[in-house]
C-alpha cells in the first residue's frame, strides 16, 4: 500500500439509496402524526409501514410483509382493503389505538402533469380515536363512548386538585367534576372513558405515574396549550356566539 492509497474507516457510514418519493411522502405525513397508526391510501388498500406495520400486524392478526429498503433495512409493511377498513378500525380502536386515515387528495392525472416521478398528493383527512368515533358501525350500541380530559386546577380547594371533563360525542352528554390525586384513578374508572387526554405536565408528574401505568393506552398526553383556560373560554364563547361563557 502506498501513501496515496485511501484508507477506509471501519466506522464510515455506508451509502444508502435515497428514499423513494412515495416513501418520503409517507415519512413526512407520519412525522406529523407520531402518536397514531397511519393508514396510507395506495389504490384499493390502506398500507402501514415500519413500526406501524408491526403493531397493526400483531393487533389485527394479518400478514407482515416488506416493501423495499430504508437506510439499508427492509421496510415492514402490512395492509387492509379499503372496502373493509371500518372492520379493522373497530378492532384497532377497541385495543386503544389511534388511527390517522391518509387519503389521496388529487387526481393521479394531475400528479403526472408535474413529471413522471411526482407522487399523488395525500393528507390525513380523518383522525379516529377511541373517544371521538361517531360512526354507528364503530360504536357499541349499549355502551357509552366517553372522551375525558384531565388537567390540574389552579388554586383548587385542595393542594392537589384536578379537573375532569367528559363527553360522549355520539350523544352530546357532557359532565365535569373535580377530584384529587388519591381519588383520581377511582373517578376515572367510574366514568370508564374510551380515551383520556391529559396535559403533558400532569401525565409526566412522578406522583401520578402509578395512575397512568394502570390506565395504559387509554391515557394520551397532549400539549399544555390545549388546556389553557383563557383560550378555552374564548373558543366556547365563539362557538356559541356570545360575548362571555359566564352564563353557562
Amino acid at each position: 500500500m502506498n501513501d496515496e492509497t485511501p484508507i477506509r474507516s471501519e466506522n464510515a457510514t455506508p451509502a444508502f439509496a435515497p428514499a423513494t418519493p412515495m416513501m418520503e411522502q409517507y415519512i413526512e405525513i407520519k412525522a406529523a402524526n407520531p402518536d397514531s397508526l397511519l393508514f396510507y391510501r395506495m389504490g384499493d388498500f390502506y398500507e402501514l409501514f415500519f413500526d406501524d406495520a408491526e403493531k397493526a400486524s400483531r393487533a389485527l392478526g394479518i400478514v407482515l410483509t416488506k416493501r423495499g429498503k430504508h437506510q439499508g433495512l427492509d421496510i415492514p409493511m402490512c395492509g387492509v382493503p379499503v372496502h373493509a377498513a371500518d372492520d379493522y378500525l373497530q378492532k384497532l380502536i377497541g385495543q386503544g389505538f389511534r388511527v390517522a386515515v391518509c387519503e389521496q387528495i388529487e387526481d393521479p392525472a394531475e400528479a403526472k402533469k408535474r413529471g413522471g416521478k411526482s407522487v399523488v398528493r395525500r393528507d390525513v383527512v380523518r383522525l379516529v380515536t377511541p373517544g371521538t368515533i361517531t360512526e354507528d358501525k364503530l360504536l357499541a350500541p349499549s355502551e357509552s363512548s366517553f372522551l375525558m380530559a384531565l388537567s390540574r386546577v389552579k388554586g383548587g380547594a385542595e393542594q392537589h386538585s384536578f379537573a375532569l371533563a367528559w363527553i360522549d360525542i355520539s350523544t352530546g352528554a357532557f359532565r365535569v367534576a373535580e377530584t384529587t390525586a388519591d381519588r383520581l384513578l377511582a373517578d376515572v374508572f367510574r366514568v370508564d372513558p374510551r380515551e383520556l387526554i391529559v396535559a403533558e405536565p400532569v401525565f409526566y408528574d412522578p406522583e401520578l405515574k402509578p395512575v397512568f401505568d394502570v390506565l395504559g393506552r387509554v391515557a394520551n398526553p397532549q400539549p399544555p396549550s390545549l388546556f389553557d383556560s383563557a383560550s378555552a373560554a374564548g373558543r366556547i364563547a365563539r362557538f356559541f356566539e356570545v360575548a362571555t361563557p359566564d352564563s353557562f
